[in-house]
């Protein structure tokens, strides 16, 4: 937990809420609430759940409703269950993914302009979270159908059949990826940056902490979604994205922009080739019902460069 708290807190300058045994809750300088990040100890690296809040106390009632139709089984955590977080419901969604709606969060300071505080990359707030899934359209179908998502961008190979797509609820470029491949894993967590610069300091503040070895991908801008982009692993092996330059989806009729899977600039519209660990590597996810990491499904991705062997 001490090398989580110095890479997370010290070196990339995440706000520490507070922490108990085995666990240190996290938010951005954007951020009001109790946190947007949950380190835990554990035997090995993974992802526990990824949250959406609701509108209200009712929606949670709407979607046990919702779910209870499909044969969803509902987890409810009752107040407390993880600190500063009242009653939620956990699912393990239609692609294995295990997922939390909540409404009520305790609030904290937001320290956007305490500038005085600022440390390494300046992270500003969740953005996004990335998954691979080896279904896409069922993903599609639940998140937009049944849960109200819109597209932002999508892609499609040459036959004509969806291999990702981007989702989106607060009017940016996405909430939710869903990519084609090994799933279900997490592949990242997007982290909103102010800038350009402060991605880019993010790269010399690794370096100069002898992490440079972790950053796996990039400075370098996405052609889909426009974001300008750094991958970087933390000291588990888990992917976090420092990205910024997207734009809004505010327009009602927004019509979803459609890239071709052969079309290079999609996913690198100026940088370095990625190198094989960005295609092969993701977090796995645990099963809301014991705990444990799922085994994922392998699907040899399309959408990848012939590496030297």
């Amino acid at each position: 937990m001490e090398r989580a708290r110095e890479f997370y807190v010290d070196l990339l300058g995440f706000v520490e809420t507070e922490s108990e045994a085995g666990k240190i809750y996290l938010r951005g300088y954007e951020e009001r609430y109790h946190h947007s990040i949950v380190l835990r100890l554990a035997e090995e690296p993974g992802l526990s759940h990824f949250a959406f809040r609701v509108s209200s106390g009712s929606d949670l009632d709407e979607l046990t409703t919702l779910f209870e139709s499909k044969q969803i089984r509902v987890k409810k955590m009752s107040r407390g269950s993880e600190k500063g977080v009242g009653e939620a419901l956990r699912v393990q969604d239609p692609l294995g993914f295990p997922v939390e709606f909540y409404h009520e969060m305790d609030e904290s300071e937001r320290m956007l302009q305490r500038f005085d505080k600022h440390r390494g990359g300046k992270p500003m707030r969740i953005d996004h979270v990335n998954c691979q899934t080896p279904l896409v359209d069922l993903g599609y179908e639940y998140y937009v159908r049944d849960l109200g998502f819109k597209v932002s961008e999508f892609t499609e190979s040459q036959d004509g059949k969806l291999w990702g797509v981007w989702l989106y609820r607060k009017q940016n470029v996405h909430d939710i990826a869903l990519m084609k491949g090994t799933g279900p894993r997490l592949h990242h967590i997007g982290v909103w940056m102010p800038d350009v610069t402060s991605v880019i300091w993010v790269c010399d503040v690794m370096a100069g902490a002898n992490f440079q070895d972790k950053i796996e991908r990039g400075p370098g801008r996405h052609g889909l979604s426009n974001a300008f982009f750094l991958y970087v692993r933390d000291p588990d092996g888990n992917r976090i994205e420092f990205y910024t330059g997207d734009y809004m989806t505010a327009d009602p009729d927004w019509k979803p922009i459609k890239w071709s899977l052969e079309d290079k600039k999609r996913q690198t519209f100026w940088g370095h080739v990625p190198p094989k660990s960005w295609y092969d590597e993701a977090s796995k996810v645990e099963s809301i019902e014991d705990g444990r990491l799922m085994e994922p499904v392998q699907v040899i991705s399309q959408d990848r460069p012939s590496f030297a062997t």
